[in-house]
């Protein structure tokens, strides 16, 4: 992976930058010594490929699917009504019928519904950044995609257990704790898909 630092022109047009909590590691340089044993080529005869050092790379399976889905209703009625009475004998009986009588009416009545779908499928390969003393890993990484329409981004970060890890060196996202996923992407097709600044401004301003 190359990781870029500024924001020059390339081939593929303007180069973003890379969030540096997704960045890789710096590379692992053993000390040369005249040794034929190396620690970090050394690999017992019971061991296996999975991820399990800093720097060692892991393959996360991208299996998300969430929906939610709400509704509210509320209704509310409200009438009163006050009358007063008077002896018709004079000089009350000059009072105009209904002057002292009144009322009032209040209703309200109010529904909204939200539903939410969410899919994302996919591989994506991280690297271990970090080993915690239970031997938990933590694991960041990022995937860009660069078409002749936008790029395409995802980051993925999170603590996987080794125990989660499959024989061919990948896990489920669903088994990532503190999963933070990201899907983005730019270019003309996201731009085409999403309000103007403008329209934005007098959705958030107007009252109604």
């Amino acid at each position: 992976m190359t990781l870029v630092t500024g924001c020059a022109d390339s081939a593929f047009g303007p180069v973003s930058r890379v969030d540096a909590s997704y960045a890789p590691p710096p590379p692992f340089a053993p000390v040369p010594t005249a040794s034929l044993y190396r620690p970090d080529r050394f690999a017992a005869l019971a061991s296996d490929n999975r991820a399990h050092r800093v720097g060692d790379l892991l393959t996360v399976r991208l299996t998300e699917r969430m929906t939610a889905h709400k509704s509210a209703t509320a209704n509310s009625t409200r009438d009163s009504k006050t009358a007063l009475t008077l002896p018709t004998a004079p000089p009350f009986g000059y009072i105009p019928k209904g002057l002292l009588s009144g009322g009032a009416a209040q209703a309200f009545k109010g529904s909204g519904t939200a539903a939410q779908d969410n899919l994302l499928n996919g591989e994506v390969s991280v690297t271990v950044a970090r080993v915690l003393p239970n031997g938990v890993l933590v694991v960041s990484g990022e995937k860009r995609v660069t078409l002749n329409r936008g790029e395409e981004q995802v980051q993925l970060s999170g603590l996987v257990r080794p125990e989660d890890i499959g024989a061919d060196n990948s896990v489920a996202s669903t088994r990532i704790a503190d999963a933070r996923i990201r899907y983005s992407g730019s270019g003309e097709l996201a731009d085409a898909s999403r309000q103007g600044w403008l329209a934005r401004f007098f959705a958030k301003a107007t009252p109604l």
